[in-house]
């Protein structure tokens, strides 16, 4: 078929758009353009009334949106996480400057209404150097790692929420430290700083529960965090010690909430009151398995909320596991400066496990916890940012 100029001017006339079907064109270049004003002399002569109705359209103006209302999807929960409290001041037997607290929410989102503490941030602390460490971490913490009571006074200054101390050396497999050199090293600490602190074994199932034992009678009344009791050990001896001695205790797992719920059970029964009890389900690595633990928690805090008493209670991460993947501090061009990819890792962990619902982050580089705890202050109406104005960046 073919068609003559008029043909096609008449099939413009109030055409918002052309659609060819089984068109074969043998062109080097096609430039069609349509203009009123090349249009309305032809259209003039060829059709009057369709030239004065192109000439005389009326503007379209756009009707004003109705008002819309937005209501906060708030739920109502009937279970309730357990409120723990670290540390104790001096009218409580401790020495603490200050006292910290965990946990406690009635609902899942902080929207809803039912957050009454906020996340926290544990800076991590080695009784022993680790020149393991990747790059950026030995830059971070190299000039205090001979001595734990100076790295932990740095950690604090660095905006340590709690301090962790891992007494990792006390392991047979690393260097088999007596006990009573490690409970020393805990006396160090606690004398170092005034924030609350956690203590962490070596992890080795024969030495931690006498270790645990004798941390805790040195650490009387400061109502440490006890990490951790599992169920490859003695666990009750833990449990004792830390009802004695005025502690709390965290109940670890490999990422297995059945798991979860036996250990916390099984603690509870030997005496562990409930205010005593935080639970660590394992944090995998961004990339090595973090949607696994993101999954956990969340359905940890769910399950909580809906009146899963055994699973009831606050949750803390092993940030520093981001350490352990080797996008993290692999020295590879291509991935980007390792001294900045680091951090971000660690970052990016951390973000989610809160998002998660965890309440304590154990964390080890700076700039993270930098940026995390501006993230949480500003989840709770602490931080004051720019104000941007987000339709700016819309363009029509």
């Amino acid at each position: 078929m073919k068609l003559n100029l008029e043909d096609i001017i008449k099939s413009l006339v109030d055409v918002e758009s052309i659609e060819l079907e089984n068109v074969e064109l043998d062109v080097e270049e096609l430039v069609i353009q349509a203009k009123q004003a090349m249009l309305m002399p032809i259209l003039q002569q060829l059709q009057p009334q369709a030239a004065a109705t192109l000439e005389a359209k009326p503007e379209q103006k756009l009707e004003a949106l109705p008002e819309i209302t937005f209501e906060k999807p708030v739920k109502e929960y009937r279970g309730q996480v357990e409120e723990i409290t670290l540390g104790a001041t001096r009218s409580e037997g401790g020495s603490r400057s200050k006292v910290i607290k965990i946990g406690g929410q009635r609902t899942l989102y902080h929207f809803e209404g039912g957050w009454v503490n906020k996340p926290v941030v544990s800076f991590d602390v080695f009784d022993i150097p680790q020149p393991q460490f990747p790059k950026a971490l030995r830059e971070a913490w190299g000039d205090f790692w001979d001595s734990p009571a100076e790295w932990a006074r740095e950690a604090v200054k660095r905006g340590a929420d709690l301090v962790t101390i891992h007494l990792v050396s006390t392991d047979p497999k690393v260097k088999d430290t007596p006990i009573s050199e490690a409970a020393k090293t805990v006396e160090e600490v606690l004398q170092a700083v005034d924030v609350p602190i956690v203590i962490g074994g070596s992890g080795n199932p024969e030495k931690d529960p006498a270790l645990f034992e004798k941390v805790a009678a040195v650490a009387e009344n400061e109502r440490c965090l006890l990490a951790s009791a599992n169920l490859d050990l003695d666990h009750k001896r833990i449990v004792d010690a830390a009802v004695k001695y005025n502690h709390n205790v965290l109940s670890w797992v490999s990422l297995d909430i059945n798991d979860q719920k036996t250990l916390n059970k099984l603690l509870l029964e030997e005496g562990l009151p409930r205010e005593r009890l935080v639970q660590d389900p394992t944090t995998a690595a961004l990339g090595y398995g973090l949607e696994y633990t993101y999954t956990m928690i969340e359905r940890i805090k769910i399950n909580a909320l809906k009146g899963e008493k055994e699973l009831a209670f606050p949750v803390s991460c092993g940030v520093t596991n981001a350490w352990a993947a080797r996008e993290a501090w692999m020295n590879v061009a291509e991935w980007g400066p390792r001294e900045y990819r680091g951090p971000l890792w660690e970052t990016v962990n951390a973000l989610a496990v809160m998002i998660a619902g965890a309440d304590i982050m154990m964390m080890l580089h700076p700039s993270a916890v930098q940026a995390i705890k501006a993230i949480i202050d500003s989840i709770f109406g602490d931080y004051q940012g720019v104000e941007i104005k987000y339709e700016n960046w819309l363009k029509v």
